[in-house]
């Protein structure tokens, strides 16, 4: 299977704009690129959800797009980290866009999907509060599924 855009040659600018006329048609009051060394390396937007305004940030991890490229072994000219950003916002733009599409047919919330990535104090998100505090979730292995169709748990056994 192919690496989703990774032959793009749409330039981190162009799709940075494309990202943030997304936002902007879907309630966006606030939209804010952070940097790291002269790159880009998140979009952060506050927008208004069935909770109240909330903050919330998408990171682009453009090394780990790197080391994909080069662990798909793609041929060498898309094997460079200029590369690796453009594919890593193609990537975020393509996401986005379908979530955006989830919550305009009403199949979720905002809140549900972006969740991770809510802001829960400037700079860090729900996700990373909870890997960098090690709180875990249950694994899933307390619950079955049954004949009938139904989640039933097996603590009560």
């Amino acid at each position: 299977m192919a690496l989703l855009n990774y032959t793009t040659s749409i330039n981190v600018a162009k799709t940075l704009s494309e990202i943030q006329a997304m936002l902007a048609r879907a309630g966006a009051k606030s939209i804010q690129i952070d940097y790291a060394v002269g790159t880009p390396a998140s979009i952060g937007f506050i927008i208004e959800t069935q909770y109240g305004e909330r903050g919330f940030k998408l990171p682009a991890n453009t090394a780990a797009v790197y080391e994909v490229l080069k662990k798909h072994n793609v041929e060498r000219r898309y094997r460079n980290i200029e590369q690796a950003h453009r594919v890593g916002w193609r990537i975020i733009k393509d996401w986005l866009a379908a979530q955006l599409a989830l919550i305009e047919t009403e199949m979720v919330t905002l809140d549900e999907v972006m969740l991770p990535y809510m802001l829960i104090n400037p700079k860090q998100t729900l996700f990373e509060l909870m890997t960098k505090n090690q709180l875990a979730l249950p694994t899933g292995r307390e619950h079955e599924w049954k004949e009938d169709n139904t989640w039933h748990s097996m603590r009560s056994r």
